[in-house]
């Protein structure tokens, strides 16, 4: 989700409104301070289902947000259907829209991703089913669906990659070579093998080529969304990544979950394990490890470190192996690791119910904020609105907890993404179905929720 260069950038940044020989207004400065608090919650959609996955700060620092929706009325402008399409705000500081857009065909079309890209514009990726409207091709059931749009939203190409079965692409990062590096899974059973190529074999491999149900799956495409290659990575069961990040030598660490234990397994902990990969710019794999417990352990989401490390973000439910001071039922769980993939430390967070986080994002003051969903109300959690919140945490570079909250409703609030802003605030993004507490409206159904923290 984020460059390399974000952290570092951070860091240069820090430094120069500490030094007292900068010119700079420090009276104009944002804040490094984070109190986790709660400043503005919004919700946006329609009847039916809205929900969001992805957000980013734009260059002319207002914020995007990347999701999908099933409605057509509400704030849902210019769709007729009640199928699932790309949907993307922008919205001013104040959470008033500035503009918003939908992309899709007649059939489901989910987005999962955003980034804004070093021409002023976005690129956009999730999955599609469709092979009409603004979706070209179609492979079978869902593929890889990316878009490249102008800083107004415009669509400037867009590309399909994926084959006969369930092929779904969850972040997108682009590459120090100015192209774009897209990660999810593929379904190697329906593709027969293919998937290993420069995109334009689609020859059956050997049979000991075949992995199993699902893959990592990597695919390269350079700035004008023409493939490059296109790897995949896993065992005979499900594996599935959810993030990548690029190193400081160019390479590329995908994140996420393995179910398997075998071909490029070596290391299984368990039922599934968060996994890492890293491969570098021509695809080629340079070391990959699982984390994790007896249990189900899942990551979502993958940031750098201050120090050149990593810390990878999920749940695990898991109370042995590589997991400690387990907390109950499922918790945030953060593994931080080195450029070769060794253990730095884990741990977890939460209380005696189900917690899981899905972002993690390095804050302008050093700490990192986690976000997800709360059930509980004890231990480490103390508050709870109803059924799911958002709960949001700050950590040190210890992984030491340092503050947290809840945020939510008396039905379910999840968290998908965060981003922090120039001025120091943050936003959460995801979904809502309550209209009380701390949420004062409900569109109907399920609603795209924003929030800003202070």
């Amino acid at each position: 989700m984020r460059p390399i260069t974000f952290a570092f950038c951070l860091l240069v940044l820090f430094l120069s409104a500490c030094n007292p020989s900068d010119d700079t207004d420090q009276n104009d400065a944002p804040s490094l301070e984070f109190e986790n608090k709660l400043d503005l919650a919004k919700t946006f959609g329609g009847s039916q289902q809205d929900d969001a996955l992805s957000v980013v700060e734009t260059p002319d620092a207002n914020i995007a947000i990347l999701g999908f929706t099933q409605s057509n009325d509400g704030d849902v402008e210019n769709k007729l259907s009640t199928d699932s399409d790309y949907w993307l705000i922008k919205l001013d500081l104040e959470l008033n829209i500035l503009w918003q857009k939908t992309f899709g065909g007649s059939n489901d079309d989910r987005g999962q991703s955003i980034i804004t890209t070093t021409d002023g514009g976005f690129l956009v990726t999730g999955f599609s089913r469709s092979n009409d409207g603004d979706v070209s091709n179609n492979s079978g059931f869902h593929d890889f669906w990316a878009l490249k749009l102008s800083s107004e939203g415009d669509i400037v190409w867009e590309k399909s990659i994926g084959f006969s079965g369930n092929d779904r692409s969850h972040s997108v990062i682009e590459t120090i070579d100015g192209g774009f590096f897209i990660t999810g899974f593929l379904d190697v059973s329906a593709s027969g093998g293919s998937g290993n190529d420069n995109g334009e074999s689609e020859r059956p491999k050997s049979l000991f080529e075949k992995h199993g149900v699902g893959e990592f799956w990597g695919v390269k495409v350079n700035r004008f969304g023409q493939t490059e290659w296109r790897r995949y990575f896993g065992g005979s069961n499900n594996d599935r990544s959810y993030d990548v990040i690029e190193t400081s030598d160019g390479s590329l660490i995908m994140i996420g979950n393995s179910e398997s234990n075998d071909f490029d397994i070596t290391n299984p902990k368990g039922s599934y394990d968060f996994w890492a990969v890293k491969v570098d710019l021509q695809g080629n794999m340079l070391w990959q490890n699982n984390f994790g417990g007896s249990s189900i352990d899942i990551a979502y989401s993958v940031e750098q470190t201050l120090d050149g490390n990593f810390i990878m973000a999920g749940d695990t439910r898991s109370d042995d192996g590589d997991v400690t001071n387990f907390k109950g039922n499922a918790d945030f769980w953060l593994v931080k690791f080195d450029d070769e993939g060794n253990a730095i430390w884990q741990n977890t967070y939460g209380g005696s119910d189900f917690e899981s986080a899905r972002d993690v994002i390095l804050l302008q003051n050093g700490n990192y904020l986690v976000c997800g969903s709360s059930k509980s109300q004890d231990t480490q959690v103390t508050n709870n609105f109803g059924q799911n919140d958002v709960w949001s945490i700050v950590i040190d570079e210890n992984g030491n907890l340092i503050n947290e909250t809840n945020i939510g409703g008396s039905d379910l609030e999840f968290a998908q993404s965060a981003v922090q802003l120039k001025n120091s605030k943050v936003v959460i993004v995801g979904s809502s179905e309550s209209s009380d507490n701390q949420i004062t409206e409900n569109k109907g159904d399920k609603d795209i929720l924003v929030l800003i923290l202070n």
